[in-house]
C-alpha cells in the first residue's frame, strides 16, 4: 500500500524566455494555510517542511498530472526548488522543442493546465484533536517526489492521512499507557518506602 500523498497548490505564470526556453514559475505548495479535506479533517504545512528535503537533494520531477515523462528535473538542473517564509517555491525552465511542453504550453497559457501540485511522503506530521470541530493535521517534514502542473487539484488520498492520524493515537494512546504504569510504579515504591519507614520507627 503506497503512502504517497498529492497536494494542490496556486496557479503558476508561463512566460517565453530571450533563448528560446518556456520558464514555469509559482509556488508547490503554501505554508500555513489551512485546508479543508473532504470535510473529514484540515491540514496545515508548516513552515520548513521542505527544509530536509531540499537538503537531501531529492531527485524531484516535473510531471503532468503526476504521470509520463519528467518535463524538468532537480538533478537535471532545470528544476529548481527552493523554501521561502511564503511555501515552496518552484521554477522550470523548459525546452520548447520538446514536444511534450509543446503540447502543454498553449493549455498552460489558456488556464486549462494552471495548478501546480505536488507528491510527498509525510515524515514528520502532529495532529491535533480539539474537544469541538474537526482534526487538524499539521504536516512538519516530507519526503518530495514530484511537482505537476495539473488540469485539476488532486483530490487528497485522505485515507493516507487518517492512517497516519490512527496510527498517532494508537502512539498517544501507548504513551499514556505508559505513563499510567509509571505513575503506579511510582505510588507502590512510595507506599513501601513509607511502609518500611513505619516498620523501622516499631
Amino acid at each position: 500500500m503506497t503512502d504517497i500523498e498529492t497536494r494542490a497548490g496556486p496557479p503558476v505564470e508561463v512566460r517565453a524566455a530571450d533563448d528560446g526556453t518556456v520558464v514555469v514559475e509559482g509556488y508547490a505548495a503554501v505554508f500555513n494555510h489551512p485546508t479543508n479535506m473532504g470535510d473529514v479533517f484540515n491540514e496545515i504545512i508548516a513552515p520548513g517542511a521542505f527544509r530536509s528535503a531540499l537538503a537531501r537533494r531529492d531527485d524531484v520531477e516535473f510531471l503532468i498530472n503526476h504521470g509520463g515523462l519528467p518535463i524538468a528535473r532537480s538533478t537535471a538542473g532545470n528544476l529548481t526548488l527552493t523554501e521561502d517564509s511564503h511555501g515552496l517555491h518552484m521554477r522550470a525552465v523548459l525546452d520548447s522543442t520538446d514536444p511534450d511542453v509543446q503540447r502543454i504550453i498553449p493549455k498552460m497559457r489558456s488556464k486549462m493546465l494552471d495548478q501546480m501540485s505536488f507528491a510527498f511522503r509525510a515524515l514528520d506530521q502532529e495532529w491535533d484533536t480539539p474537544v469541538d470541530g474537526m482534526d487538524t493535521r499539521t504536516i512538519k517534514d516530507v519526503m518530495l517526489f514530484d511537482v505537476s502542473v495539473v488540469n485539476r487539484g488532486a483530490y487528497p488520498q485522505t485515507e493516507i492521512a487518517l492512517r497516519s492520524r490512527e496510527e498517532a493515537k494508537t502512539a498517544a494512546q501507548r504513551e499514556a499507557e505508559q505513563r499510567d504504569a509509571k505513575k503506579a510504579r511510582d505510588l507502590y515504591a512510595l507506599r513501601k518506602a513509607e511502609q518500611e519507614q513505619k516498620f523501622r520507627k516499631i
